[in-house]
C-alpha cells in the first residue's frame, strides 16, 4: 500500500522557543562564565540534553550559585526567584517569550487593580507559576470548566490563559466564570503561533488516518495539540522521536499527517517523516 505523508504547515519551532535557544547559544561562546538556566531552557529533552552537552547547566534553585550568567527559559520563572538573582548579583538573560512576558504584566495590573486573576491553565506548569507569582491573592487556576465546581470565585474577576491554551477551552471557561460573577475582564493571552498551530494540526488531523505528534511527552503544548488532533477523529500517537515508531503504527492506514510542538526541531520532524517513508516504501 502506498500512502500520502504529509506535514503540518505549522509545525516545529515557535518564535520565543527559537529566541530562547539563540540567546543561549549567544551566552555558552563566552567564556570563563558559567551559564545556568532555572529548569530546561525548553520541553524538549533531546535539546536540553544538547544544549547540556555545551555547557547550560539546568539546575532547580539558585541555592549555592553565587556567579554567573542565569538564563530565564522561554516559560518565565517566578518573580520571587527572579528578584533572588538580582539580589546575589547574578547576570540575568531573559529568554521568557514576549507573549508570556505580556501575561505576566497582565497578572500584575489586574492584581493592582484590584481583580481577583481566574488563569486558564495547568496549575503545575513553569509558566503558569510565574504568571501566579504577580497574581495577587486569591487566584484561581483551572484547566478546564468542570474544575470551575467548588472554587471561591469574587464578584470581579480578571481572566487570562496559559500561552499554549486552546482558544475553545479558554472561551468555555470565561462562559462559567461569566455565569458567577458580577464583573469580568477577559484577555485573550493565547499565543498567536500557537492558535495557528492547532488550527493547523486540526485541519490535517481531520483529514488523515492516522497522526504522529512530535514533541516533549513534558511538553503542554504538544500535548494539547495530540489532544485536539484526537478529538478531530485520527488514530494520534504522540511522540518525542523517530525511534518510537514501529510499522504496526501505520497498518492499514492510507493517509499520514505529522505536526510537532513549539519545542520540537525541524529535524526531529524531519526524521519522523523519513522512518515513516522508508515503512512506506519497504511495507
Amino acid at each position: 500500500m502506498k500512502r500520502s505523508i504529509q506535514i503540518s504547515d505549522q509545525a516545529g519551532y515557535c518564535f520565543g522557543v527559537r529566541r530562547a535557544l539563540d540567546l543561549a547559544r549567544e551566552q555558552l561562546v563566552k567564556e570563563g562564565k558559567l551559564v545556568y538556566s532555572i529548569g530546561p531552557i525548553i520541553h524538549n529533552p533531546q535539546v536540553v540534553a544538547e544544549f547540556k552537552k555545551k555547557g547550560l547547566l539546568p539546575v532547580e534553585s539558585l541555592e549555592g550559585i553565587d556567579e554567573g550568567i542565569l538564563l530565564i527559559r522561554s516559560h518565565g520563572v517566578e518573580k520571587e526567584l527572579l528578584e533572588e538573582a538580582e539580589r546575589k548579583g547574578l547576570e540575568i538573560i531573559d529568554a521568557t517569550c514576549p507573549f508570556v512576558k505580556n501575561a505576566q504584566r497582565m497578572a500584575r495590573q489586574l492584581s493592582e487593580a484590584g481583580y481577583q486573576l481566574v488563569i486558564v491553565g495547568e496549575e503545575t506548569h513553569p509558566e503558569v507559576k510565574g504568571i501566579l507569582s504577580y497574581a495577587g491573592r486569591n487566584p484561581v487556576v483551572v484547566n478546564s470548566i468542570h474544575q470551575l465546581k467548588g472554587k471561591s470565585i469574587g464578584p470581579k474577576v480578571g481572566m487570562l490563559a496559559q500561552t499554549t491554551q486552546s482558544l475553545e477551552n479558554f472561551i468555555e471557561v470565561a462562559r462559567g466564570v461569566l455565569a458567577v460573577t458580577y464583573e469580568c475582564r477577559i484577555f485573550n493571552t493565547i499565543c498567536n503561533a500557537t492558535a495557528s498551530r492547532q488550527a493547523s494540526a486540526v485541519e490535517l488531523a481531520g483529514s488523515v488516518d492516522v497522526m504522529f505528534v512530535v514533541g516533549g511527552k513534558n511538553s503542554a503544548n504538544t500535548t494539547r495539540l495530540a489532544g485536539l488532533c484526537r478529538a478531530a477523529g485520527a488514530v494520534v500517537y504522540h511522540i518525542e522521536t523517530a525511534d518510537e515508531i514501529v510499522p504496526e503504527m501505520i497498518a492499514n492506514k492510507k493517509r499520514i499527517g505529522i505536526t510537532a510542538g513549539a519545542s520540537t526541531p525541524r529535524s526531529q520532524v524531519d526524521r519522523v517523516k523519513a522512518v515513516l517513508e522508508e515503512i512506506n516504501t519497504n511495507g
